[in-house]
This record gives structure tokens, C-alpha cells and sequence, in this order.
């Protein structure tokens, strides 16, 4: 018998169809996509969701959003919630 476990994805943040963060999460293991209009896009692959937060920490540094408290509490509580 094959089971399959199918991935959930959550939407971190969708500013438009050319820059967003989407996550797939499979068990422990998470894929992080980023597509943005000028880098275009990259994945990230992380084994743990300690790993993955770790790295959410550093890609979103509070200080790149004085202002924009708001928005940086809902990204980082989306990853929090994956």
C-alpha cells in the first residue's frame, strides 16, 4: 500500500503575483518559495521548523521594518504558525 502525505501551504506574504513568500510544509521538512520582481525567484529547503525560524529571523530583521510593525508581526506569525 503507497500512501502519499500531501503538503500544506500557507501564503506568507502576496503583495502581488510577482513578489510573495509561499511555505509547503511535509512533516518536519519546509519549502520556503520567494518570488520577487527584481531577484526573481529562490527556494529555500529546511530539515526542522527550528531551522526555518531561525532563518526567518535573519531574512526579516525588525529594524528593515520600523514603521511597519504590523506587517512584521504577521510574517513572523506566520511562520510561527506553520
Amino acid at each position: 500500500m503507497n500512501i502519499t502525505t500531501m503538503a500544506k501551504k500557507h501564503i506568507i506574504y502576496k503583495r502581488d503575483n510577482w513578489n510573495m513568500m509561499t511555505a509547503e510544509a511535509d512533516g518536519a521538512r519546509v519549502i520556503i518559495r520567494e518570488i520577487s520582481s527584481e531577484w526573481g525567484e529562490d527556494t529555500y529547503i529546511f530539515n526542522s521548523r527550528h531551522e526555518m525560524m531561525n532563518w526567518a529571523g535573519q531574512h526579516f530583521a525588525a529594524q528593515d521594518y520600523i514603521g511597519r510593525d504590523e506587517e512584521y508581526n504577521q510574517i513572523m506569525e506566520t511562520f510561527r504558525s506553520i
